[in-house]
C-alpha cells in the first residue's frame, strides 16, 4: 500500500522534512499539531484556546485523509508547564469523549515559547 502525505502548508514541513499526517495501511499518523490557527496566521496565548485550536487542526488533517476525531485511538499531549495540562481537560473531553485513545501527557519544551502545547495523535482511517 502507498502512503498519503497531508500537509498543512506550513513553511516547517518544507524547511524540516515532515508532514502534517501520513496514511499508512489503516492508520493516519499526526505530526505533534500545535494550536496556530492558519486562517489569521496567530496563536493564542492562552492554553485552553490553544488546545481548542489544535483539535481544529487536528480534525482538518485527519478529515483530508479519510479518517475523523472519533477514529482517534492514541494521543500525545506535550506541555512546557504542567500546570497549563488540567485547565485544558474540558477540550480533551470536547473532543475526544467518543474515542476515548490510549493518552500520555509529557512535559518538555516545545520550537517557541508562544506554544502553550503540542499534540499528536494517531487514528484509524474511517470504514
Amino acid at each position: 500500500m502507498n502512503r498519503k502525505h497531508i500537509s498543512s502548508g506550513s513553511d516547517f514541513e518544507t524547511k524540516i522534512g515532515y508532514s502534517r499526517a501520513v496514511v499508512d495501511g489503516d492508520y493516519v499518523f499526526v505530526s505533534g499539531t500545535t494550536g496556530y490557527n492558519y486562517d489569521t496566521m496567530s496563536i493564542s496565548s492562552d492554553p485552553v484556546e490553544q488546545a481548542d485550536q489544535c483539535f481544529k487542526n487536528i480534525e482538518k488533517a485527519l478529515i483530508e485523509a479519510g479518517s475523523n476525531i472519533d477514529d482517534i485511538v492514541r494521543v500525545h499531549y506535550i506541555y512546557p508547564n504542567k500546570q497549563d495540562f488540567e485547565p485544558c481537560w474540558p477540550v480533551f473531553k470536547k473532543y475526544l469523549s467518543s474515542a476515548k485513545p490510549a493518552a500520555t501527557m509529557f512535559v518538555a519544551g516545545l520550537l517557541d515559547d508562544a506554544m502553550k502545547l503540542e499534540i499528536e495523535v494517531t487514528a484509524r482511517l474511517s470504514a
